[in-house]
């Protein structure tokens, strides 16, 4: 039964000489599942910030003595991080301490969510992901989370109905990562409702008539991509286009809260969703694939295609929604060197598009950590991790050679040369590559905390490993690969730990568990 809007609160307006209150109303529906939301009202955290040497013991030493290069880059990249962490302030009302994407002092959903997905490596020495609490503590009744709140005053940067208000759904992604790091059970409880109102109010809020999901060129993340129709403005409008990477993140976010259901034993309050999953994964497939370019695009609002060929495709690895026999031809365009595969990989807009500018554009072309890590992690999904740790080699390579230049670690690079764009000391999404990236693509570390199995995919021949590595709630795990001399001998590898737990180890020449 539909309840009558509330009055909740009033503009004055001057009109004719004359102060005037133009009344406003609440239409907010409310969700049930923001009433078990704990985040908000939740007791503030005063606490201060660390001190970064204080606390540097407490994280993952990576150990590579071939490349001292990419130990430097690597704490620079923690120094980095600990300098833009943040206390409460009163002006605020945010609940806890937080890292700032370094931008503009606001937080963004999307910075937020990737910073954690490295962050999560150092929650020994802080609790970087409370900085997501702030998030939830601001949720709305109808589920919504503004894509960025202000840093000063706490409060939304957009009115929630403006196309550019909700970015991308990235909480699921960066919440179940973290559980599958350090199987905190009992924080996945409190984000769960949290997250399943949050993604219904895109459902009921983003969505066309067929289901699928819009966004804007700043709500995706990438503000200036020539995707938009002509006429429409390519930051702020959705175009009345069906947005390929909206589309697929919400298809990723589901299936991920459909997992997290099932760790809870709460499988019942995502029915709708599964039925959701299904629908637009045949959706994708059949009206959203050009078959011709073999790759996933944006659809008009006329039902056609078309011809932008972005990173944001490669949403679909993650949302596994690629049939077996487009794989081949979807990741072809990632090894094409007049499309992806650049001097420096990977370019947000493809090479060959009329608008790609070699010097990066922002988001015409230029590499950013945020999409490189989205891509690699796809690729793991489906099992192209030789692929994968070529792109992540190849990235790295690239961001420590300019960081030795010029000292800084940047917003985005060039994908054509050898110089950084946008903000210095990017830390920030950035801290992506000299942190997650190194250590689960060229490392070849992964955890799965929550099944007990530790994933080494060893690729190096050069002696290398980690020690201080977090596993679960309580362990700690020091791993060391010695020197080989080809990709196909059986690494000779040593563990120690303080947990038992099961270590798949992977090498060209074959495979095997061990029990720790």
């Amino acid at each position: 039964m539909q309840t009558k809007p509330i009055l909740i609160c009033s503009c004055l307006v001057l009109c004719f000489g004359t102060l005037w209150a133009q009344p406003y109303f609440d239409t907010h529906v409310p969700n049930r599942y923001v009433e078990e939301n704990t985040f908000i009202n939740s007791t503030t955290n005063s606490d201060l910030p660390p001190d970064f040497l204080q606390i540097k013991d407490k994280l993952p030493v990576p150990h590579w003595p071939e490349r001292p290069d990419v130990i430097r880059f690597y704490w620079r990249t923690w120094e980095l991080a600990f300098k833009n962490i943040h206390p409460v302030t009163g002006n605020n009302g945010f609940i806890a301490p937080y890292i700032d994407p370094a931008f503009n002092g606001n937080i963004f959903t999307e910075d937020c969510g990737f910073m954690v997905l490295f962050c999560r490596y150092g929650s020994r020495a802080f609790d970087f992901q409370q900085t997501l609490d702030n998030f939830y503590n601001k949720q709305h009744t109808d589920g919504f989370i503004c894509r960025e709140i202000n840093g000063s005053n706490g409060n939304d940067a957009f009115q929630r109905f403006d196309p550019s208000s909700a970015g991308i759904n990235i909480f699921p992604w960066a919440e179940w990562n973290y559980f599958n790091n350090l199987n905190d059970l009992d924080r996945l409880r409190r984000v769960f409702p949290v997250l399943l109102a949050n993604y219904q109010w895109y459902a009921v809020y983003r969505t066309w008539p067929d289901g699928t999901y819009y966004s804007s060129g700043w709500g995706c993340g990438m503000d200036n991509q020539p995707r938009l129709p002509e006429g429409f403005n390519p930051a702020f409008s959705h175009g009345h286009m069906s947005w390929i990477d909206a589309t697929l993140q919400q298809i990723f976010a589901a299936k991920i809260l459909i997992q997290m259901a099932e760790v809870l034993d709460r499988s019942a309050d995502v029915c709708e969703i599964q039925k959701e999953v299904s629908h637009l994964t045949s959706y994708v497939n059949e009206k959203m694939w050009d078959a011709e370019h073999n790759i996933y695009v944006d659809r008009f609002r006329d039902g056609s295609l078309s011809d932008v060929k972005t990173i944001g495709a490669y949403w679909a690895l993650l949302a596994d929604v690629v049939p077996p026999s487009r794989i081949p031809g979807f990741l072809a365009h990632l090894s094409d060197t007049s499309e992806f595969n650049r001097p420096h990989r990977i370019p947000t807009l493809s090479a060959d598009h009329p608008n790609f500018d070699p010097e990066g554009g922002y988001w015409l072309g230029a590499v950013w950590a945020m999409t490189n890590y989205m891509v690699l992690q796809g690729l793991t999904s489906v099992g192209a991790d030789s692929l994968a740790h070529e792109i992540a080699q190849n990235h790295l390579d690239n961001a420590i050679e300019i960081f030795e230049t010029t000292g800084i670690i940047w917003e985005n690079y060039s994908s054509e040369y050898l110089h950084g764009s946008g903000r210095e000391n990017f830390v920030g999404e950035g801290g992506l590559t000299g942190t997650a990236i190194l250590l689960e693509n060229i490392l070849g570390i992964r955890s799965e905390a929550h099944t007990n199995t530790l994933v080494w995919d060893i690729r190096l021949l050069d002696e290398h490993g980690v020690n201080n590595y977090p596993f679960g709630k309580d362990g700690v795990v020091n791993l060391l690969c010695k020197e080989r001399e080809k990709q196909i001998d059986e690494p000779i590898i040593e563990i120690i730990s303080n947990v038992p737990f099961k270590l798949k180890v992977i090498w060209e020449g074959g495979e095997k568990m061990i029990a720790i």
